[in-house]
């Protein structure tokens, strides 16, 4: 089984940051998020700061901002979290374009945002500058226990594999003339999500014992 090549998330570059070892720039993703969870709501000036260093990150790693921003879309859960917050936070109220909300819900949720833009803006530009073998290799430097680390390697090699199955799923279910419009489609769609882990499952045991047959004994090789 060979090492991927390149993955949704990397950006081809040669920039000093793509050159960079993988397990500095995990400690400095680690350290960087660290110091804007423990930042406190109020410092405003403080997470104009952060995001000045992760502009500048951005801009020396020469990764195109609109590349980032259109997977930025996971951050979206949190968004709608935080915009509830004023409405359903107790304390004293006021008005915000004539709408009565929370003051502490208000500001939790600026912290909220704030914060989770910063975590993953930084998070996807580790992640377009890095290649995924090079942050395999960066875990292990950082003595992360070999075990987890081979099970990222196989998330990372065949999460595109389940995610071509599932999309095989969909269009025969479409074929068939099948649309999931309202609640009553949901359990076809919990039975293909079912057969889905079904197929997953049997895929890894086939390629679990295709391993041992080639003489795995518990560590990855490197190519």
């Amino acid at each position: 089984m060979g090492s991927p090549h390149g993955h949704k998330l990397h950006f081809h570059g040669h920039s000093p940051i793509h050159r960079a070892p993988a397990h500095l720039k995990i400690l400095a993703l680690l350290a960087f998020v660290l110091v804007v969870v423990a930042t406190p709501k109020h410092w405003f000036a403080a997470y104009a700061v952060h995001l000045a260093v992760v502009v500048a990150v951005v801009a020396i790693s020469r990764v195109p901002p609109t590349y980032l921003l259109k997977r930025m879309v996971v951050e979206v859960p949190f968004v709608v979290f935080a915009v509830l917050l004023p409405f359903v936070a107790h304390g004293p109220q006021t008005e915000v374009l004539g709408v009565s909300v929370s003051e502490s819900g208000l500001l939790s949720a600026w912290a909220l945002l704030a914060k989770g833009t910063l975590g993953v803006l930084a998070s996807l530009t580790l992640a377009a500058t890095t290649e995924p073998q090079q942050l395999l290799l960066g875990l292990e430097r950082l003595r992360l226990p070999n075990l987890l680390v081979q099970i990222m390697g196989f998330m990372v090699r065949y999460l595109d594999v389940v995610t071509t199955e599932m999309h095989r799923m969909r269009i025969a279910r479409e074929s068939r003339g099948f649309t999931a419009r309202n609640p009553r489609h949901w359990p076809v769609l919990a039975k293909s999500a079912g057969a889905l882990f079904i197929r997953s499952y049997e895929r890894g045991e086939r390629v679990h014992l295709a391993m041992l047959s080639r003489g795995y004994t518990g560590r990855m090789p490197r190519s």
